[in-house]
């Protein structure tokens, strides 16, 4: 499939290619070797590459079992890992061709493509004061479900813009979980904009619940951190 035919396909709001702009290349920058890689920096787009409305980055994290949750010291903060930053259509499908699909992902496993800037953190100012619609599926819908979702987020098409803060696929042993998160759980006008658009995108039948959790709702439940010896409550955060 060519790269309009990409964007034609998953409604991706690009411009056109400009004439005599030569193809797809690849861009190094190497000053970014020296940096923290958990800044937010800004992709280079080259003229010759379809750029996004908003630029992205991809993070992936797996939750120890339940088991190990007394023993291990790492938060969730620190077990996020960053995979990659997008700017375009063509850096989407260099970093997307190369992931893991959930098929491939053992259970605990997330994938979070959220707005560059934006960590995959209820404490995260922009998610402080949000919610999710949360669905689940069988493990044999969720392949297509998370790459239409990915696309739909790219490509604007739940018309809420700059409310919307990205979204997480959440593998787990019976079903898998996806997940869209937004910024004020306050406004139920927007809260249902996006539950409309996640059902019409994902073609969800009326009979399939959309499960909703505001942010703060979710920091309560999980309460102070418990003392080193005792163990940690499950922190789900999908």
């Amino acid at each position: 499939m060519t790269e309009r035919k990409m964007c034609k396909f998953y409604n991706l709001n690009v411009p056109e290619r400009r004439s005599g702009e030569p193809g797809n290349q690849n861009h190094i920058n190497n000053d970014e070797d020296d940096r923290n890689p958990d800044d937010p920096l800004q992709p280079y787009v080259p003229p010759h590459e379809h750029k996004l409305e908003y630029s992205y980055w991809m993070w992936f994290s797996r939750r120890p079992p339940a088991r190990e949750l007394s023993s291990t010291t790492t938060g969730y903060g620190q077990a996020l890992r960053l995979v990659g930053r997008v700017a375009s259509v063509e850096q989407w499908w260099g970093l997307y061709t190369h992931l893991a699909r959930p098929a491939e992902l053992p259970p605990l496993s997330d994938l979070h493509l959220f707005k560059l800037g934006i960590k995959p953190m209820w404490e995260d100012p922009a998610n402080v004061h949000g919610g999710k619609w949360v669905v689940r599926l069988r493990k044999a819908q969720t392949g297509r479900a998370w790459e239409d979702l990915c696309m739909a987020m790219l490509g604007e098409q739940f018309m809420v813009g700059a409310e919307l803060c990205g979204v997480v696929l959440s593998v787990r042993f019976q079903e898998d979980h996806l997940a869209v998160w937004h910024r004020t759980a306050a406004d139920t006008a927007a809260a249902a904009r996006v539950r409309d658009a996640l059902r019409r995108i994902l073609q969800l039948p009326a009979s399939v619940p959309i499960e909703y959790k505001a942010h703060g709702d979710c920091l309560r439940a999980a309460g102070p951190a418990p003392p080193a010896s005792a163990p940690a409550p499950p922190d789900d955060r999908s």
